[in-house]
C-alpha cells in the first residue's frame, strides 16, 4: 500500500481531515523530474495555526517562483492523527506531494515561539530524521535549518539543527539553495556544504562554535573554528517597498486561525519599548508606499477570493502616510464588501480622524496596549504613553459610539511594586467612570473594560535582556492583588499561567546546555506546550532536574552587563552598549524619545548605511 492510500484509509478517523490531504486552491504542484532542490517548510504547530503564518506564505511563493526549486508545506499533526501515523508506519510528509520529508534536501522550521521546541523534535522523529545533527548522514541531504524570531538565540536548539538563518529570509534562503545545488552537483559532503554555507551572511552553523563555562555556570569564552566568522550578522531587506510579495495564497479547505488576506505594511518599529523583542530585532524601520500596499491588497483579494484583509505590522498607525493609505484601502474594500481589520493601535497617535476611518471597517471593540498601571512604570518600560493620552483615547472611542475597550498590561516588569499592580485596577475603573460621565455615550449599553495581563518575559536583544523574571510565587501574589483590587463588574480580568512564562524565559535566555533537557522533556511526553490542555510543567521540571539544570539560573537571575551572553556572537544590528544604556535609563524611570523625535544611538542604521529619521529630518 502506498503512502497516499495509507493516509486516505484513516482520514475519517480524525478531526479536520482536510489538514492532512493538501490539494488546496493556490497550492503549487510540480513535476519532480524537473526539480533540483526540494524544501519542506515545517511549521511546528497544527495546520490551523501554521497556515495563518505570513512568513510561510511569502517564502513558499518566493521559492516556488524558481522552476527547479519546490517548496512544500508540513505541519505538526494533532494527537489523533499522530497516533494513527505511528501505528501504521506513516512518516511525516509534505502536503503537496504527500512524499516523506526525510527525502527532501532541506527540512526548514520557523521558530515563532519557544514553547514549540518540543514539537520540532517530535516532527523530526515522526519523519524518521535523526534528531541530533551529529547523527545525520555525511551525504548532502536532510539539511535541517531554522529561521524566525527565536533564532536570535538558537543555542537551546543548537544540537538539533545543521544551520540557522538570522533575520529576513527572502534573499538568503535562495542563496542557500543555490549553494546547495552547486555543491550537490560537485558531489560535496554535508560538512563541506556547511562550511561553505557559514560564509553566507546571516547563516549560523552552530557546530563550528564551542562554549566554555566558568564554575559559576556563566560563559567563560566562545571558541570558533578556523575560517568561520566570529560573529554572524542578521540579513535585512534594504529596499522594502520593492521586496517580493506573493500574488496568491494557498486557500485552506478548513477554517484557520487567521482566515484572511494579510498584507505587510511596514517592518521594524520606531518606539523602543524596552520589553519588546520584535521592536528591536526587526529594525531598521521600513515601510511600503500606500500605492504598493493598495496594489498588493487588491491583487491578493482578487486571486484568493477572501473577503477580509488584515494589515500586518508592529504598529500600523506609525506609517508615515497612514491617512492616505487607509483612504485608498477603504475606498476599495468598501466597494468590494471586503472587511478591513487593523492590528492593535497606539493611544498616543489615536485621533478622531483615525477613529472615523476605523468605524467604516470595524464595529467591534478597540484594543490598546497600556502595558503598565502607573505612569512611573510606563516610563520605566519606555512606553511613552501618558494617562491623559489613554483617557483621551477612550473618550474619543466612547464619544464615537464604542462601549467596549480592551487593554493589554504586563505584570512582573522591572522595578514593579504592588502599587503598580493596584494601578491597573484603578486605571480600568477610571475608564469605566469616564464612560458614564459622557453625555452622548452609546445608550442602552453598559461599558466593558477588558484587562488582559501577561507575565513579563525578558528576551534577548532588548534592554531588559539582563533582567530576572518574577518567581511563580511573586506572580501569583500579584495576580491575587489585581483581582482583589478590581471592584466593578464592568471590568473583566484575565491573566497568563506563570508556569508557561517561566518555561518561555528559560528557553528564550538559555544556552546550549539546555539541549539535553529539551530532548528529555520530549521523551517524557512534552509537546504542544503552548496549548493549555497539553502543557505539563511538572515533566519539564523533571527533565531539568534529570539533566542537572537549575531553571532559576536562567529565569530568576540578573545577567551582568559584562557577562558573555549565549547570543552575543549573533549580531542583530543593535549595539549591546545601547541596550546597557537603556537598561540603566529604565532603572532611573526615564524615557527615550522615539526614532522620529531623536536618534537614541541604537547603531542599526549606521551598520546598514542609512540615516536615522531624526538626523535626516533635521537636514531637510
Amino acid at each position: 500500500m502506498d503512502l497516499k492510500a495509507k493516509i486516505e484509509k484513516h482520514l475519517l478517523e480524525v478531526q479536520k481531515p482536510s489538514r492532512y490531504i493538501g490539494g488546496e486552491v493556490g497550492s503549487v504542484i510540480k513535476d519532480k523530474s524537473k526539480v533540483d532542490v526540494r524544501f519542506a517548510f515545517c511549521f511546528p504547530d497544527t495546520y490551523d495555526i501554521g497556515m495563518s503564518h505570513l512568513g510561510m506564505k511569502i517564502l513558499y511563493s518566493l521559492t516556488n517562483e524558481r522552476e527547479n526549486y519546490w517548496c512544500e508545506r508540513c505541519f505538526a499533526p494533532s494527537e489523533d492523527f499522530e497516533a494513527i501515523m505511528r501505528a501504521n508506519g506513516i512518516p511525516l510528509y509534505a502536503l503537496e506531494s504527500l512524499d516523506p520529508i526525510r527525502d527532501f534536501d532541506f527540512i526548514g522550521f520557523t521558530l515563532q515561539y519557544e514553547l514549540s521546541y518540543a514539537n520540532i523534535l517530535n516532527m523530526l522523529d515522526l519523519a524518521g530524521i535523526p534528531i541530533f545533527a551529529k547523527d545525520r548522514p555525511q551525504e548532502l541531504t536532510q539539511i535541517v535549518i531554522a529561521g524566525g524570531p527565536c533564532v536570535c538565540n538558537p543555542e537551546p536548539l543548537a544540537d538539533f539543527f545543521d544551520l540557522f538563518v538570522l533575520g529576513e529570509g527572502e534573499e538568503v534562503n535562495l542563496e542557500l539553495m543555490d549553494l546547495y545545488l552547486e555543491m550537490k552537483r560537485k558531489g560535496a559532503t554535508r560538512q563541506e556544504f556547511l562550511r561553505a554555507a557559514a560564509q553566507i551572511g546571516g547563516v549560523y552553523v552552530p557546530q563550528f562554535y564551542h562554549f566554555a563555562y566558568k564554575e559559576d555556570g556563566t560563559i567563560d569564552r566562545l571558541d570558533v573554528d578556523e575560517g568561520i566568522p566570529a560573529t554572524v550578522q542578521k540579513r535585512i531587506i534594504r529596499d522594502y517597498d520593492k521586496v517580493y510579495y506573493p500574488k496568491n495564497f494557498v486557500v485552506p479547505f478548513t477554517e484557520i486561525v487567521h482566515d484572511r488576506v494579510s498584507v505587510e505594511v511596514l517592518r521594524g518599529c520606531i518606539r523602543g519599548c524596552r520589553f519588546c523583542q520584535a521592536g528591536f530585532i526587526y529594525r531598521p524601520f521600513r515601510e511600503k508606499s500606500a500605492d504598493t500596499i493598495y496594489e498588493q491588497t487588491k491583487c491578493l483579494c482578487e486571486n484568493t477570493g477572501y473577503d477580509e484583509v488584515s494589515l500586518a505590522s508592529l504598529s500600523t498607525s506609525d506609517h508615515s502616510d497612514i491617512d492616505n493609505m487607509l483612504s485608498k484601502l477603504i475606498d476599495y474594500t468598501a466597494g468590494e464588501r471586503i472587511n478591513l481589520s487593523l492590528p492593535s493601535l497606539r493611544v498616543d497617535n489615536f485621533s478622531e480622524s483615525l477613529l472615523n476611518k476605523i468605524k467604516k471597517v470595524r464595529k467591534s471593540g478597540l484594543t490598546f496596549a497600556a502595558e503598565g498601571g502607573t505612569q512611573r512604570l510606563r516610563d520605566v518600560i519606555n512606553k511613552n504613553v501618558s494617562e491623559e493620552e489613554i483617557m483621551n483615547t477612550c473618550r474619543i472611542a466612547f464619544e464615537g459610539g464604542y462601549s467596549s475597550v480592551k487593554l493589554y498590561f504586563m505584570m512582573g516588569l522591572p522595578t514593579e511594586t504592588d502599587e503598580d499592580i493596584v494601578g491597573i485596577a484603578e486605571l480600568a475603573q477610571r475608564i469605566v467612570d469616564l464612560f458614564y460621565s459622557i453625555e452622548d455615550r452609546p445608550r442602552g449599553k453598559g461599558v466593558q473594560v477588558s484587562v488582559s495581563c501577561a507575565t513579563f518575559v525578558p528576551k534577548p536583544f532588548t534592554p531588559f535582556e539582563f533582567e530576572p523574571q518574577d518567581t511563580r510565587e511573586m506572580v501569583e501574589h500579584k495576580q491575587k492583588l489585581l483581582l482583589g483590587s478590581t471592584k466593578s463588574k464592568k471590568i473583566k480580568i484575565s491573566y497568563h499561567d506563570p508556569n508557561v512564562s517561566m518555561l518561555e524565559v528559560i528557553l528564550a535566555k538559555g544556552d546550549r546546555r539546555l539541549c539535553p533537557a529539551i530532548y528529555a522533556a520530549w521523551k517524557k511526553g512534552c509537546k504542544f506546550d503552548s496549548w493549555e490542555e497539553y502543557f505539563k510543567p511538572d515533566l519539564w521540571l523533571e527533565a531539568f532536574a534529570d539533566c542537572g539544570i537549575d531553571p532559576s539560573f536562567y529565569a530568576n537571575r540578573r545577567f551582568e552587563y559584562d557577562e558573555i551572553l549565549p547570543w552575543d556572537h549573533l549580531d542583530y544590528l543593535v549595539d549591546k552598549a545601547f541596550l546597557v544604556r537603556e537598561n540603566k535609563t529604565a532603572h532611573e524611570s526615564k524615557t527615550t524619545p522615539n526614532c522620529r523625535q531623536r536618534c537614541s544611538g541604537c547603531g542599526v542604521n549606521k551598520k546598514v548605511g542609512r540615516e536615522c529619521f531624526a538626523k535626516s529630518q533635521s537636514n531637510v
